[in-house]
């Protein structure tokens, strides 16, 4: 099959429209509606039905898009690795990371490492399972760092490093402060901070509620970065839930936690990669380096 007809069925696919998709590929509409005919001649199925507004994807398609965006992106890796080793170095590591290993856990490693392999580059991305799952399918990250309370699927591996603990904090003026042995239903009225898209984390939370025959909190205030969900924290009274590696950040913020009377929910949390991805010795380098500096 060749590369070309996979570039244009990717193309379509993204704009779903085959106009805009030549116009992005620098191509006629009638050569682009050749080629995508080519490669479902190829395949034996339909990768695309029309619609109102242009064109969907088959189930068939559907498939072909997902495999078809892991084996680019594992093609410009190559390239990329390649042209590394022109200039004489070996490579990058694209590391995803949650919250708790962005700040806390991550920085120290990441710094030996480069001190044992100063030949080697990083590139780490901050998400939340939801966003960094997705990102590790597709080939778009070596491992992730995050959690590991997701479903277990056979295209990933996990390896448990720690385990977490999640914890409430609040700024020191919240009238739960100064508090002790506070119930779900005490802190169940209060306006709640959390990280945007952390699909995990409000389901988690929404459950704790649930056992105690309380519906989900009411999110206030969604962020995307965890810097500014604590800085936020200390601009009223809103609560939110960190791991408890995280309090040492916490409380350097001024933030305080808030003296729950139970644990909200515990989680082996480690390093996952795709089964089908042979990790390279740089990255075998630095999930050892990893494995000792959490144990």
């Amino acid at each position: 099959m060749q590369s070309r007809l996979l570039k244009s069925f990717l193309a379509v696919a993204d704009k779903s429209s085959i106009t805009e998709a030549a116009a992005a590929l620098n191509v006629s509409q009638p050569a682009l509606t050749k080629s995508i005919k080519q490669l479902e001649a190829d395949l034996g199925v339909t990768l695309f039905e029309r619609t109102s507004t242009g064109v969907s994807l088959t189930r068939f398609g559907s498939v072909l898009q997902h495999h078809a965006k892991i084996m680019e992106n594992e093609y410009r890796h190559a390239l990329s690795r390649i042209d590394d080793l022109k200039g004489g170095r070996k490579g990058t590591i694209r590391i995803g990371a949650g919250p708790i290993w962005l700040v806390a856990i991550l920085p120290p490693i990441i710094a030996r490492f480069q001190r044992e392999n100063p030949d080697v580059d990083i590139s780490l991305l901050g998400g939340v399972i939801d966003t960094l799952v997705p990102d590790l399918l597709n080939g778009d990250l070596d491992i992730i760092c995050v959690s590991l309370d997701f479903p277990n699927r056979p295209e990933i591996a996990k390896q448990p490093l720690i385990n977490v603990r999640n914890v409430l904090i609040a700024d020191p003026s919240h009238p739960l402060a100064k508090r002790r042995d506070l119930s779900p239903a005490a802190i169940h009225g209060y306006p709640w901070m959390m990280l945007r898209s952390d699909y995990v984390g409000n389901e988690r939370i929404a459950s704790f509620f649930a056992t105690h025959g309380l519906s989900p909190p009411n999110i206030a205030f969604e962020t995307t970065s965890i810097h500014s969900l604590l800085q936020g924290l200390r601009n009223g009274h809103y609560i939110a839930h960190v791991p408890d590696r995280m309090l040492p950040l916490a409380n350097s913020m001024g933030l305080e936690e808030l003296r729950l009377n139970q644990t909200i929910w515990e989680t082996p949390a480690g390093v996952a990669w795709r089964t089908g991805a042979r990790p390279s010795a740089s990255i075998q380098k630095f999930m050892t380096i990893l494995s000792e500096q959490t144990s």
